[in-house]
């Protein structure tokens, strides 16, 4: 059948498909356009279900804070290229879902993928539109709240690629300075009693059997082990870090000076922990002949 170029552009509008995808799935479904948006739908989910393999460790990071500051939400979702998570659309996808967490608080990613949006699809099924649209593999990776009952949440975000949340009770000038030192220097936890008992007891094993090389009497060694451990914990801990706007003292004495204490913070990088594929044009064009890096050509 004969499909118009008006029927053609509204189910562009309604559903952000290309234009011959568009036209494709009208003639598919005699020109009814909530029969063709179906189709879309499954079309496009089925070139998910195919790109579901490829590596997705670029992306986004997206914070969104409540009004009234005692709670946020952070998530990490994830596409192939970096041109892509400057594209709108995955933008505003990842603020989407970054408000679901604050607002509905899943308790899990199958429980944030079956999550509703204001548009009434689902997480999973916006996801599958937005590959199938964009042509690449996306993924909600990860996300986190940080609340605090009777301070206020601060956040900072360093290019859409590190985002920080921290919990405190201070100033929002305060929590922002915090926030910026823990993007920057990636502290492991607040304190030393959140370090892990058996990290904590390694690096000891560690720095008695480096020590015991120096020749040096028992009790020297102790004395040595004891602040070179001392020095590991300032350096993973974030009171015990150099703060980052005036080294010349601890985040513990910044926050102190300023009557402020921090009960808790998440920061998200994104594609940190991720695999990725790293390419040698030269070595695969070699590749493709039945060539090796190391063969004689000539």
């Amino acid at each position: 059948m004969q499909i118009s170029a008006s029927l053609v552009k509204e189910l562009r509008e309604h559903t952000g498909a290309g234009m011959m995808e568009c036209k494709k799935a009208l003639v598919e479904t005699a020109g009814s356009i909530d029969d063709a948006v179906e189709f879309l739908r499954k079309s496009g989910a089925a070139a998910a279900e195919k790109k579901s393999a490829r590596v997705a460790a670029e992306g986004l990071v997206a914070m969104v804070i409540a009004d009234d500051e005692k709670s946020a939400a952070m998530v990490e979702v994830n596409c192939e290229t970096d041109f892509v998570a400057k594209e709108k659309d995955f933008q505003d996808f990842a603020t989407d879902v970054a408000s679901v967490v604050l607002s509905g608080n899943p308790a899990d990613l199958d429980a944030l993928n079956s999550a509703p949006l204001p548009s009434g699809l689902t997480v999973e099924e916006r996801r599958k539109e937005l590959v199938a649209k964009i042509g690449e593999n996306m993924s909600v990776r990860r996300f986190e709240v940080q609340a605090s009952s009777n301070g206020r949440v601060g956040s900072y975000s360093h290019g859409g690629r590190i985002g920080v949340l921290v919990a405190l009770e201070g100033s929002a000038d305060i929590a922002r300075d915090v926030a910026m030192h823990v993007a920057a220097s990636d502290p492991m936890c607040v304190s030393k009693d959140e370090l892990p008992a058996d990290m904590l007891e390694r690096e000891r094993g560690i720095l008695v059997a480096q020590a015991a090389d120096s020749g040096k009497p028992a009790e020297i060694i102790e004395k040595m082990v004891a602040g070179r451990l001392q020095k590991f914990v300032r350096e993973r801990t974030l009171l015990g870090q150099d703060f980052v706007k005036d080294p010349d003292q601890s985040v513990e004495k910044y926050l102190k000076s300023a009557g402020a204490t921090v009960s808790g913070f998440t920061r998200f990088e994104v594609g940190e922990g991720i695999e990725k594929k790293t390419e040698n044009f030269a070595e695969e064009v070699m590749a493709q002949a039945g060539l090796t890096p190391s063969e004689d050509k000539s």
